[in-house]
This record gives C-alpha cells, sequence and structure tokens, in this order.
C-alpha cells in the first residue's frame, strides 16, 4: 500500500509499484487534467508537482511519491477558485486543442513559485521542455508574463466571472 497527498488529501493505492503516477491518478482516483502525450518524460503533457517541482508523471513509478504531497491542474485552481495563472490563460484565450495546456499551466506554476518575476530568458528555460503541437508559445508566454506582473483584469479570488475594481 503506497500512501501520499493528492491535493491536499490522504489517498492510498495498492497499484503495482511500478505503475506510473499518471495512470494511478487518471485511473485510480479519476482525475483527468494531466494528460499522456510521449510516454517517455519529453512533451511535459503529464506534468504533475511533487512536493512542489514539476515532474513529468509518465515515467514516475507511483512507489517514488510515497509520503510526498502531490498536486495535479484540479488541485491548482477551480473555475470558482482558479489560480492566476489560469485566469491569464482564460483573459488572453492560450490555447488552441488544449491538449497540453494542463501540463504548460503546471510547469509554469512551479516556476512562478520559487521565482515570481522571472525574466524572458528564466520563462524559457522553465518551460523548454512543454511542447504545444499548436504553437501557442508566445500566448504561453504572454500569460506567464501578464501573471508575474500582476497584469490580470480579473481577480482569480473573486472568480474569473467577476471584474476586480
Amino acid at each position: 500500500m503506497i500512501e501520499f497527498t493528492l491535493n491536499g488529501k490522504t489517498v492510498k493505492t495498492d497499484d503495482d509499484p511500478s505503475t506510473p503516477l499518471l495512470w494511478v491518478v487518471r485511473d485510480t482516483f479519476k482525475l483527468k487534467g494531466s494528460k499522456f502525450g510521449c510516454g517517455a518524460g519529453l512533451c511535459g503533457a503529464c506534468t504533475m508537482h511533487v512536493n512542489g517541482e514539476a515532474v513529468r508523471t509518465c515515467i514516475l513509478p507511483v512507489s517514488a511519491v510515497a509520503g510526498k504531497e502531490i498536486t495535479t491542474i484540479e488541485g491548482l485552481g477551480t473555475p470558482d477558485d482558479m489560480h492566476p495563472l489560469q485566469v491569464a490563460w482564460t483573459e488572453i484565450s492560450v490555447p488552441q486543442c488544449g491538449y497540453c495546456q494542463s501540463g504548460q499551466i503546471m510547469s509554469a506554476a512551479a516556476m512562478l513559485a520559487k521565482n515570481p518575476s522571472p525574466s524572458e530568458a528564466e520563462i524559457d528555460a522553465a518551460m523548454a521542455g512543454n511542447i504545444c503541437r499548436c504553437g501557442c508559445y508566445p500566448r504561453i508566454k504572454q500569460a506567464i508574463v501578464n501573471t508575474a506582473k500582476g497584469e490580470l483584469a480579473y481577480n482569480a479570488a473573486n472568480g474569473a466571472g467577476e471584474k476586480s475594481a
């Protein structure tokens, strides 16, 4: 039995210890926001936070997260209480297909938690491992910059639909 914290709640699984965390989260705990992309940890679609670090979970065995804190896109924010990055993503319509976006947001959130005022070069370096087949990179970067600068038209604490004063 492997125990860890998932989005603030202690959970246990008896899945095979070698099963990738992505599949345990998606199949056992039914959280479908994190996606399977490449299966080799190269595209970033499966990115979650493990103790606050952005980690590719398609190659991370669930046994490696025993006793750790895991945050998925579902734990980052909700439609009623969105994370500032989610607000920024919505405001400038970042995604086209949206498949990679949870991984993009999770990588950006981990970076901003450590470095709330990144340079453009630091953003590029932190996001380099996330692939967007639609080519939304300029909008992704702009959403990160807007979040870092606090340039959001909506206040995430008030919900996405209410303008801040």
